[in-house]
């Protein structure tokens, strides 16, 4: 775990502010404890001590999520509320050992501190040669950037033992897990109706019509009289059926990218590109070729991008940088159109759901006035 700048400069306050709220945490543990022990004859009083407890208990740890969260601000220590009054009494006794860590680590600077004003004090009076004085230098030096790591080690150990000790359990990670997977499943049964539904749209309002028109054309070229009428009529229909024919590769591709079988996500990407009617620039980084479910989602999600710069938002360029981080294979796509894309609006928010599905995110930035930039984020694994 890193620290922050900012957090680095207030370390050594927040880790004194740990030990000091530790000791207040034993002397609640003990007396809990004795209460409890001493009430549990009774059954009013039992409970009574036991409400204390859990409020006692909730504001104690209110109090050090706090002092965390201005450690290591962005930690995504988990809420209070949602944690057991046992467990939050068991991580407030595990938090004694950061505690006495930390009083142990100022009690050795102070330490270090007393013997630096003496051995200052015997070079003052002359009692250390320049070569002792250096070599005492040297070891306080060392010694205080010992001191300083560990005060760092138990800020760290700090965090660490929060998340675990009240972070959800493994069956209500596993509930959680339950829902979050009934929900994606939901969403994409959603986004495959709606993209069924526009499929059904594309073939109606464009090819079919389109067919119709061309068996229309046809008609009129057999009943013709004149040579030169049929071989216009005829060559009108030939052109019609190329214009037929390219509309269908479009709605094939919607449908399924085949030329991701023998081709990577960014050739494919290269083949929309040259088709779109805004210039596009293309930066493909990936080391190991993803998973063909992770490349579809990224095809669907580049292809939707491209379709809004050049419909929607009147861009003059889009920039599509696809590339791995941190685990994750990211994919950005930013134009410099008028923005205003809705995220929730049925093409993005059926990417959304696409996404999801894979436990990746997406995030649409379209401020009115522009740019756009649709992120796209999935694990490699």
């Amino acid at each position: 775990m890193t620290v922050e700048p900012g957090p680095r400069l207030r370390l050594p306050l927040l880790v004194a502010a740990g030990s000091a709220t530790g000791a207040v945490e034993l002397a609640f543990l003990v007396v809990a404890a004795v209460a409890l022990a001493v009430s549990a004859p009774v059954p009013p009083a039992a409970r009574g001590a036991a409400r204390l407890t859990q409020r006692y208990a909730g504001q104690l740890v209110r109090l050090e999520r706090a002092r965390l969260d201005r450690l290591f601000p962005g930690s995504e220590l988990p809420a209070v509320d949602a944690v057991a009054t046992r467990r939050q009494v068991g991580y407030l006794a595990a938090r004694l050992l950061p505690a006495a860590l930390g009083l142990l680590a100022y009690a050795m600077l102070g330490v270090g501190l007393v013997l630096a004003g003496i051995v200052l004090r015997a070079a003052v009076r002359g009692e250390l040669s320049l070569l002792d004085t250096l070599a005492q230098v040297g070891v306080g030096v060392v010694l205080l950037l010992l001191n300083v790591q560990a005060l760092a080690s138990v800020a760290a150990l700090d965090v660490r033992m929060a998340r675990r000790l009240l972070g959800p359990g493994s069956r209500a990670e596993l509930a959680r897990r339950v829902d979050e997977l009934t929900s994606s499943r939901a969403g994409v049964i959603a986004a495959v109706d709606a993209e069924r539904q526009r499929i059904e749209r594309d073939l109606h309002d464009g090819l079919q019509q389109r067919l119709v028109a061309l068996g229309m054309l046809l008609g009129r070229a057999r009943r013709a009289r004149d040579a030169d009428r049929t071989a216009a009529l005829l060559t009108q229909a030939h052109e019609d059926v190329q214009r037929a024919i390219t509309e269908l590769r479009e709605v094939a591709w919607r449908v399924y990218p085949s030329a991701l079988d023998g081709s990577d996500l960014g050739e494919v990407l290269a083949i929309v590109a040259r088709r779109s009617e805004v210039p596009v620039r293309i930066r493909c980084d990936l080391p190991v070729r993803p998973d063909r479910q992770i490349e579809t989602v990224l095809y669907f999600v580049a292809c939707e991008a491209l379709t809004n710069a050049a419909k929607h938002a009147a861009a003059t360029l889009v920039a599509v940088e696809i590339g791995v981080r941190e685990g994750w294979v990211r994919m950005r796509v930013h134009d410099d159109g008028v923005g205003g894309a809705d995220p929730s609006g049925r093409g993005l928010s059926g990417l959304a759901r696409r996404v999801a599905a894979l436990d990746g995110r997406l995030r649409v930035t379209s401020p009115v006035g522009g740019p756009t930039t649709v992120l796209a984020e999935l694990p490699c694994g």
